[in-house]
């Protein structure tokens, strides 16, 4: 970190790139304001407080940050799919990009850090980001619609599907960061991970 404030990153982006790490790592509630401050070397124990207003709020800049593009390039692939896509391609539109953040150090953080948000997905869904999850929540939706069952049974499809997403994808970044080998190509990986998440939600065995 002190290699990246030598080189001129700003106090902002810094602290943004610490906390992303710790707490891909040292877990969401398990990292202090003041750990973040002592590990971006800044001299100031107020500097979140100063840059983001709050522990909080500096967590959901962390979260924003490659939330965004994240989501702009759901809602391009789900342009690219047409207009009736099937229950698969919709799946792929969330997959596919989400799983190419593990070809990033921090994009491995990212998903670290939201697989540690699975358990408020339903409460996410009532009061989401439109900025950032605006195309998630559309293309969920339209999963929804396409999934069979009563309501309650799509939807807890529905959330059981952004659980195991976000579950193994985070799982496969740990195992990268650790330089443990794994098995599957990312190709294959992706590919195995849209067929899983579209079984669930369709109901096939």
């Amino acid at each position: 970190m002190a290699e990246a404030a030598a080189a001129g990153v700003g106090t902002r982006q810094l602290l943004l790139d610490v906390a992303e790490a710790l707490f891909a790592r040292g877990g969401i509630q398990g990292v202090t304001t003041r750990e973040i401050v002592e590990a971006a070397q800044q001299r100031n124990p107020s500097a979140v407080s100063y840059h983001f207003g709050s522990r909080q709020n500096l967590l959901l800049a962390v979260l924003s940050r490659r939330g965004g593009p994240i989501d702009e390039e759901r809602g391009l692939l789900r342009e690219g799919a047409g207009s009736r896509p099937g229950s698969r391609s919709l799946v792929a539109c969330l997959v596919l990009p989400y799983a190419a953040l593990l070809a990033d150090p921090g994009g491995r953080d990212y998903v670290r850090i939201v697989a540690q948000l699975r358990g408020r997905f339903a409460a996410w869904r009532v009061e989401s980001d439109a900025e950032t999850t605006g195309h998630l929540s559309s293309i969920l939706d339209e999963i929804e619609k396409r999934t069979p069952g009563p309501p309650a049974v799509r939807r807890e499809r529905v959330v059981a599907l952004i659980m195991l997403l976000t579950g193994v994808v985070a799982e496969r970044a740990r195992a990268i960061d650790d330089g443990n080998t794994n098995e599957l190509t990312h190709e294959d990986f992706v590919d195995n991970l849209v067929d899983m998440c579209s079984a669930l939600v369709s109901g096939s065995p």
